[in-house]
């Protein structure tokens, strides 16, 4: 049984209290209160702009009313659509334009502020649409007939983009990845860098010309509505943020295989650290409040020896990396595995060592 470390335990309550892991723990979200006053001070032009375009709209369309502008009487009523028009779309911008300053102070997660601008702004832009097909049509049940059927028309032509429109609002609510997570969909992986209305924009690692775990320098984009026909692999669950990694390489028959598999293990134990060892052992504590069974987590790496049909041994080492670090910490475990083997020649015999 583990003794209690107050300082494990510090660092344990610490991860716990990281709003993806919590997220990921009870499915809520938890905000945190966020001073902003600077960023509000520079949108203070901007809508003290706005409600003086929407106070003097608001005089102008009742002097309208009341004929004191020197205008023909037949026009009056179209001025004033268009006034009272102005007049809504400044209050529509400036309400948005509040809404997403009140979140946003209450918003820690710069992924999630931003994904709240922007569905705030796209309800922004739909209720200015609805003002422009009010001005455009006198009436309300034209208006409507008129929108059904342009809307069915978009609808068989458009499908594929509405359908990446509603991927998105998958993305958003379900949350299959976030900004920052590797994944991978189909046959592209990479980290996400952007998620707009349409597409998802990736950060490719590997690719056609590589074959280690490294950013090949492309920009991948691909349509949202792939959410709902492809397998999406994310390799950044808060709750255990880390994958199992492999090397391997081939030793002869008569090599001595107790010998090989403790100084792999050892040499690998120590270029992980063990602050790797202590991180994943907190990570252990929190799978256990999850149906995740983590007697199947080992912080330390493994070797197993399998018979190969080439007539050598196969060594294959498992341990655990951070999946952004794989390809580096594959690079030295490799040549330090090798350092140490080559000492020992006449316990550990490669394919290529000639015998006696």
């Amino acid at each position: 049984m583990e003794t209690s470390d107050p300082l494990e335990e510090k660092a344990l309550e610490e991860i716990k209290k990281d709003e993806k892991v919590q997220r990921a723990l009870i499915e809520t979200s938890v905000s945190a209160q966020k001073g902003s006053a600077v960023a509000l001070k520079k949108e203070a032009p901007i809508m003290g702009i706005t409600i003086i375009i929407f106070l003097g709209c608001g005089v102008l369309y009742f002097l309208l009313g009341w004929k004191r502008i020197p205008i023909t009487s037949s026009y009056i009523p179209l001025a004033q659509k268009i006034v009272l028009a102005v007049m809504l779309i400044s209050l529509v911008l400036l309400a948005t334009r509040l809404l997403k300053k009140i979140v946003d102070r209450k918003i820690e997660d710069k992924t999630k502020e931003f994904n709240f601008n922007r569905i705030a702004d796209f309800f922004g832009a739909l209720f200015i649409l609805i003002i422009i097909l009010s001005l455009l049509f006198a009436n309300w049940y034209a208006a409507a007939v008129s929108f059904g059927i342009v809307s069915l028309v978009l609808g068989f032509a458009l499908q594929n983009l509405i359908t990446s429109f509603f991927g998105w609002l998958y993305i958003l609510i379900r949350k299959p990845y976030e900004v920052g997570d590797r994944i991978r969909i189909g046959n592209v992986f990479g980290d996400v860098i952007n998620v707009s209305y349409l597409d998802t924009t990736l950060w490719e690692f590997n690719g056609d010309y590589l074959s280690a775990d490294h950013p090949s320098g492309r920009i991948i984009r691909f349509a949202n509505s792939k959410v709902f026909s492809e397998y999406v692999y994310n390799y950044s669950w808060p709750l255990f943020p880390f994958i199992w990694n492999e090397l391997s390489f081939f030793i002869a028959y008569n090599s001595d295989f107790k010998f090989t598999s403790e100084t792999i293990k050892r040499t690998v134990e120590k270029e992980i650290g063990e602050a790797m060892v202590r991180r994943v052992k907190r990570f252990k504590k929190i799978l256990a409040d999850t149906p995740v069974d983590e007697l199947h987590v080992n912080e330390y790496p493994s070797v197993i020896l399998k018979a190969h049909e080439n007539t050598w041994i196969e060594v294959i080492v498992r341990y655990l990396v951070e999946p952004k670090n794989s390809g580096p910490v594959k690079k030295v475990l490799f040549e330090s595995v090798m350092e140490e083997l080559k000492k020992n020649p006449e316990k550990v015999i490669f394919p290529n060592t000639k015998m006696v």
